[in-house]
């Protein structure tokens, strides 16, 4: 599928089939692409969560309204980022860039990140932001359909999968073959509003 028809189709599915399984090849197909997504200064601070087991879906969703595709989903991930991963051997980020790169970048990635908690934690929103899309879109071009999900309680969850303390939860992406047609798009602003040019 071409990325303008997967962007143009991408839609937020409810409902789908629990007895479908991915392939592992899939799968891993899908978490591939994800980890292409990009992230400031390289620190890929993103970390997917691929809930697998039946007993912690179900668990899960007892903490997200009894959202039915946080079990029923073929594929169910938990999109968290590590908040230190710009200090956790920055080198390796970079090891394929000429020295002068290295020189140049590792020094700027601490004073960005040093001492700035909000600066740390809305890189972490922003890397897993794109890294949902980059999975809606890929499970678009592959005949999938997902849902982006905020609604759980995020401190449940992190109990629930032993979330580090230096890192944070932002969202989840269920990923399926969808059962019900969504509803039709509730209504686009036009882009007279939402557009604006140089400044508001």
């Amino acid at each position: 599928m071409h990325v303008i028809q997967a962007i143009e189709t991408r839609r937020a599915v409810k409902h789908y089939d629990p007895n479908h399984t991915m392939s592992q090849e899939e799968i891993d197909k899908i978490m591939a692409l994800a980890l292409l997504s990009p992230t400031a200064f390289n620190i890929q601070n993103w970390r997917f969560v691929v809930v697998k087991s039946p007993v912690l879906r179900g668990k899960i969703r007892s903490v997200a309204w009894d959202q039915a595709q946080v079990t029923d989903a073929s594929l169910f991930v938990i999109l968290c980022a590590d908040l230190n991963s710009w200090q956790k051997e920055p080198k390796r980020y970079w090891q394929n860039a000429p020295a002068e790169v290295q020189d140049l970048i590792l020094p700027a990635i601490d004073v960005y990140y040093r001492d700035k908690p909000q600066v740390q934690r809305d890189e972490a929103m922003r890397s897993c932001g794109l890294a949902a899309q980059t999975l809606m879109l890929a499970a678009k071009s592959m005949g999938y359909e997902s849902c982006p999900m905020d609604g759980f309680d995020f401190a449940e969850v992190g109990k629930l999968i032993k979330l580090p303390a230096d890192h944070v939860i932002a969202m989840f992406v269920a990923i399926g073959k969808g059962i019900k047609e969504p509803w039709p798009r509730g209504g686009q602003i036009p882009a007279s509003e939402a557009v604006i040019i140089d400044s508001f």
